[in-house]
């Protein structure tokens, strides 16, 4: 569709806000209604690229006064050290979302408060240089998969608050198309067996397929669709029988390097089981993880690594992590207080960043360590009250 001039201007009133990590709302007699609310937690998350590795966590103060403003933070290749390269420029106290283009990474700004459309800014050299694109007209859903990018054609999908999948071409974004929609997707023949109540992530194959997933009403059902010549088809793993009468919901869909991965959840909360799923293609064949029961603890960040390697933080304090489809979920020593998310690393290393209001504190957990170590500390330039 094609991009309305509201956008363009609220895009030139964008500009204006404050550069890093606030922003100063024009004046008006309230907040739009059609914002959405500010980004859950579980947008707390890192990824790994052939170039770097990135992690988004929220820092700052209360929620309810805008004082949460979210971070990006990156590691080359090869470092140890992270560095703050959050892009300048827009209010991002709704959430980042990310989604790689080869060499290049994509950020996206949950609208919040007055911004009602999602910037998008992206950057070819690690961060250091951020240049904007699109803009979005809509609001990318809360979820740390509503937006990404084709391996080889850098073409961009975006999940929408509303359930509309749209996607552009790298010519600027400046052109964007809907591709499906809960509600249509729903009335499919892959939908109906489903039983589609909504969609949670988006991804592109290896070969650039699209790939959604959702959240399946009918027990058994595991909601990943991709789109083969304009038609919609199943594509997820078969449940073991053992969890064949579970409802399923998609929590996380990326595709990496190796292939694609995804993490589901299977059952009824407190009795939920996590299952991390494997690959190598356009989802023709998976490889299932071992069920990992939760008992009742609460997934706050899912993580993805090199080599399909799979990092989750509960409450409680509590780390699981997968360093490969072959291996089993391995418990993690307590996390350090603050823990946002893990970042995987070669070899099944582990960083844990901890958040304490404008202080990043990076943990280091080596291969087969039983306790964790501090290497790293940033202090962030959090300017409190400039969202209000």
């Amino acid at each position: 569709m094609r991009i309305p001039a509201r956008s363009a201007a609220a895009a030139l009133a964008c500009a204006a806000l404050v550069a890093g990590c606030g922003s100063t709302a024009p004046a008006a007699p309230a907040p739009a209604a059609q914002a959405p609310p500010a980004g859950a937690p579980f947008l707390a998350t890192s990824l790994a690229t052939a170039a770097d590795t990135w992690a988004v966590a929220v820092m700052g103060g209360s929620v309810a006064t805008h004082d949460n403003f979210w971070q990006l933070f990156a590691r080359p290749a090869g470092s140890r050290s992270w560095k703050l390269v959050t892009p300048p420029g827009t209010a991002d106290n709704g959430g980042l979302v990310l989604a790689s283009a080869g060499r290049s990474m994509i950020a996206g700004f949950r609208p919040s408060q007055y911004l009602t459309y999602t910037p998008l800014t992206a950057t070819a050299d690690g961060g250091r240089a951020w240049s904007s694109t699109g803009p979005l007209d809509g609001a990318l859903a809360d979820v740390p998969d509503a937006l990404a990018a084709a391996p080889a054609t850098g073409s961009l999908l975006a999940l929408l608050t509303d359930g509309t999948a749209t996607e552009a071409a790298p010519v600027g974004y400046a052109r964007w198309s809907t591709l499906a929609s809960s509600r249509a997707l729903a009335a499919t023949s892959p939908g109906r067996r489903c039983g589609l109540q909504n969609l949670t992530a988006a991804a592109f194959s290896p070969s650039g397929q699209p790939l959604l997933g959702g959240t399946c009403r009918h027990p058994g059902a595991l909601g990943i669709f991709t789109q083969t010549g304009g038609t919609w088809q199943a594509t997820g793993p078969s449940l073991p029988p053992a969890l064949a009468g579970q409802a399923v919901r998609v929590l996380r869909l990326t595709g990496t390097a190796d292939g694609t991965v995804a993490l589901v959840a299977a059952g009824t909360s407190p009795a939920d089981r996590l299952l991390a799923a494997w690959s190598p293609g356009g989802g023709s064949q998976w490889v299932l993880s071992p069920p990992f029961l939760l008992n009742g603890a609460r997934l706050v960040s899912a993580s993805f690594g090199p080599g399909g390697a799979v990092a989750v933080v509960l409450s409680g304090n509590r780390g699981e992590t997968l360093t490969d489809s072959k291996a089993p979920w391995r418990a993690l020593p307590p996390l350090p207080p603050g823990t946002a998310t893990l970042a995987p690393g070669p070899g099944g290393a582990l960083d844990a960043l901890a958040v304490h209001r404008t202080v990043l504190t990076v943990w280091h957990l080596a291969p087969r360590s039983a306790a964790w170590a501090p290497t790293q500390t940033i202090n962030v330039p959090v300017q409190f009250g400039s969202s209000a």
